[in-house]
C-alpha cells in the first residue's frame, strides 16, 4: 500500500484534496484518566485550587480540536460544525472517560480532530491535579466512530 503522505521523492506532503467532495463528517474518540482517591475527590469536590478541572478540561478539549492542524503536521485545517465533550466519571476505579464528538462537512475526515480533543482534556485534567497526584494515568484512548468520506463508515465494536 502507498503512503498518501509521502511523494514520489520519498518527502513527506500534505494530501491534496481539492477534488474531492465534501460530505458529512462525524468522529467521535474517548480515553481515560485515572488517579489515586485524594485527586479524585479534589475534582469530585470541585476543589481544586486551579479551579473547576472537568469544565475546564471540557474548554480545552474543543480547543484542541480546533487546534489540531496546529500540532499534526499533516492534517488540513476544517471548518468545525460542532464539537460536543462528555465526561462520566468512575467511583470505583477512581476514572473519568472523556469523549469527543466532532462534525464538519468537507472534504476529509475529524478522526484526528476526534482523538486530539480527547488527548488535550485528559492532558488538562492530569495538568490541573499533578501536584496532587504524579501517578496518573492515561489510556485508551481511541476512535469510537467515524461516518462520511470514501472510507464509509467505522463503529469500534
Amino acid at each position: 500500500m502507498q503512503l498518501t503522505h509521502i511523494n514520489e521523492q520519498n518527502h513527506p506532503k500534505m494530501v491534496d484534496i481539492g477534488q474531492k467532495e465534501a460530505t458529512k463528517r462525524i468522529a467521535r474518540a474517548s480515553g481515560k484518566i485515572t488517579m489515586n482517591k485524594e485527586a479524585y475527590n479534589v475534582i469530585i469536590s470541585q476543589s481544586s485550587k486551579k479551579g473547576p478541572v472537568l469544565q475546564t478540561a471540557i474548554i480545552a478539549a474543543i480547543m484542541g480540536a480546533k487546534k489540531t492542524s496546529d500540532i499534526i503536521p499533516m492534517c488540513h485545517p476544517l471548518m468545525l460544525n460542532g464539537i460536543d465533550v462528555q465526561i462520566e466519571q468512575d467511583d470505583i476505579s477512581c476514572s473519568f472517560v472523556l469523549s469527543s464528538s466532532v462534525k464538519t462537512e468537507g472534504k476529509t475526515g475529524v478522526e484526528m480532530e476526534a482523538l486530539s480533543s480527547v488527548s488535550i482534556g485528559l492532558l488538562t485534567i492530569y495538568d490541573m491535579v499533578k501536584a496532587i497526584d504524579k501517578t496518573m494515568i492515561i489510556s485508551d484512548i481511541k476512535l469510537e466512530l467515524k461516518s462520511g468520506g470514501k472510507s464509509g463508515d467505522y463503529i469500534r465494536g
